[in-house]
């Protein structure tokens, strides 16, 4: 338990984590059965509708989600022997999720009347020439793009972008201090009633906590932050009544036994930036209620061969990572 990672200031340039979910499990991409075609060209990883997206486009996300983690991680991951290469798998699943939905809000921006200004259009050119620039010749290889084939992406996500901002703009905007407040604590957790037992005995008599906590303690860490909307509603309802130094009674959940000692009932920062992610659920719940159902009826093709074929190249000179910064730059309306 924890506090939930705080979300970028707009989902759709929020690098790794991904917060509106369309995931690709077994034969679909957007919601919709998906039809292998047998007569896409070589150049064409999925179709939907009458859009296409391209090795070449998905090789632009791709290589640069790989590069996003080396940089997150400092190290390069890809150079590390996973099972069943499930990193790559991961990223790739990502990669063709994420524009898999990408192209589908542009179709549903497309039916509420929504297009991009000439102003935007401009900014959306700016972010393709500067992107492009910025590859170097081993990248321009890799990914067989043109300046052109950037600033379709830009243009997709410029769009995408547009039509989240439509779709959440009446969000009720005010999150109270209580609805957002973040606790720091220390947390002893087990999976046997009897240990939960000795546990209470323990800081009955008076133990120290930490002492405690460090003998039997089965989560993976004691200093902990509880956030209302991070918790089980069992835990929060104990938690967030405590005062600083308190220790709670034995709380009973579906997984085991926890005992809370609280050290900050409110902390200031956290709880602003908690507020940020509690807004960004409101938007995620307001769009997925249009979006869902939108997707329901949207034909797509994926050719499955031409995408097993992509691997993610380990090459020191393939290092691009700022597509999402670039477009960030020049097109957050």
């Amino acid at each position: 338990m924890g506090l939930p990672m705080k979300t970028g200031k707009k989902w759709i340039t929020a690098g790794i984590c991904i917060v509106l979910s369309v995931v690709l499990q077994g034969c679909q991409v957007t919601g919709s059965e998906v039809v292998v075609n047998a007569d896409s060209t070589g150049n064409e990883v999925f179709k939907i509708k009458d859009e296409v997206c391209t090795v070449s486009e998905a090789r632009v996300v791709l290589t640069n989600y790989q590069n996003m983690y080396d940089r997150t991680y400092g190290i390069n991951l890809w150079e590390h022997e996973f099972k069943d290469r499930e990193l790559e798998t991961y990223v790739k699943d990502l990669t063709i999720s994420r524009l898999a939905q990408i192209m589908a809000m542009d179709y549903l921006a497309q039916d509420n009347g929504i297009v991009l200004e000439e102003e935007e259009q401009a900014k959306i050119k700016e972010a393709a020439e500067e992107y492009f620039e910025s590859l170097n010749d081993a990248e321009k290889e890799y990914m067989q793009v043109k300046q052109s084939d950037i600033e379709t992406l830009y243009t997709r996500y410029g769009l995408a972008n547009k039509l989240y901002t439509h779709l959440t703009q009446g969000v009720n905007d005010e999150v109270s201090d209580e609805e957002a407040r973040v606790m720091e604590a220390l947390q002893i957790f087990v999976t046997e009633e009897e240990k939960a037992e000795e546990v209470a005995q323990q800081l009955k008599e008076g133990n120290d906590f930490l002492t405690v906590a460090n003998r039997y303690n089965e989560a993976s860490e004691t200093e902990v932050f509880f956030s209302k909307n991070g918790v089980e509603q069992e835990v929060a309802e104990v938690v967030f009544s405590l005062e600083n130094d308190e220790v709670s009674d034995k709380i009973k959940t579906g997984d085991g036994y926890y005992f809370v000692k609280c050290i900050n009932h409110y902390d200031q920062e956290r709880t602003d930036d908690n507020k940020s992610v509690i807004l960004e659920e409101r938007r995620k719940e307001a769009f997925d209620d249009v979006y869902q159902g939108f997707l329901v009826d949207l034909p797509s093709e994926i050719n499955d061969k031409v995408w097993e074929e992509v691997k993610v190249e380990v090459n020191e000179e393939l290092t691009t990572d700022s597509f999402f910064e670039v477009y960030e730059k020049y097109c957050m309306w």
